[in-house]
């Protein structure tokens, strides 16, 4: 974590700790930028108002180095200092106040997405993830997709072959806004459908789950 307010860094770093999350907490700016290359962590903390250095300026040099998760924990709710963050290699923007409950919360999805991120494109499969690139193979053809529907693809085949519910999809999705209606994700399921059967139009690989969501397979 890169907080300068001590305060603030003391009581997250003792309210994680209840949750197993282990945190290494910097003042300074460049001190945490030299921890970054010391450890291997599994994620950040960003405040954006740093003294030296703003927290803006931070996350590209943070970018030119590592893929590294990195959440904004920020008093300013200025649309445009989040827009940016998210354009230079931020993955998420958490507004100051907030409820300590909701950045455990998000911690664990985005940990859950990145470990599983983490294993390698399986050879023998129909789907193959590139999490780094964003993009995803079927059948050996490159699909052309959107960010939002590279979401909820990458998403069902990191859950393959189990049901994922709508909600979950909708939560999990980083460029689908939480309030959108749980429909808008069967619009985005279809036009995946569509643009995998251009490739294979014989067989329907995500199958819808009555009173849940979808699901992935690979089964024909």
């Amino acid at each position: 974590m890169i907080e300068d307010d001590y305060e603030i860094s003391q009581i997250l770093t003792e309210y994680l700790n209840k949750f197993d999350i282990t945190v290494m907490a910097a003042e300074e700016p460049y001190m945490g930028l030299s921890l970054l290359t010391q450890h291997n962590f599994d994620l950040l903390i960003l405040d954006l108002t740093l003294p030296g250095i703003d927290g803006l300026e931070i996350i590209p040099k943070i970018r030119a180095h590592s893929s590294i998760p990195i959440i904004v924990s920020s008093a300013r709710d200025d649309i445009t200092d989040k827009v940016i963050a998210m354009e230079r290699g931020a993955d998420d923007y958490m507004p100051k106040p907030y409820d300590p409950r909701e950045l455990v919360t998000r911690i664990k999805t985005i940990l859950r997405r990145t470990n599983n991120s983490k294993e390698k494109e399986t050879p023998n499969t129909l789907f193959e993830l590139n999490t780094k690139a964003r993009h995803i193979i079927f059948k050996d053809i490159l699909l052309e997709l959107t960010a939002a529907e590279y979401d909820i693809l990458s998403i069902l085949i990191q859950h393959k072959n189990s049901a994922v519910s709508r909600e979950q999809l909708l939560y999990e999705s980083e460029h689908i806004d939480d309030n959108s209606s749980i429909k808008n994700i069967d619009v985005i399921i279809s036009r995946i459908r569509q643009k995998l059967s251009l490739i294979d139009n014989k067989t329907s690989y995500i199958k819808p789950v009555r009173g849940i969501g979808y699901l992935l397979t690979e089964k024909i």
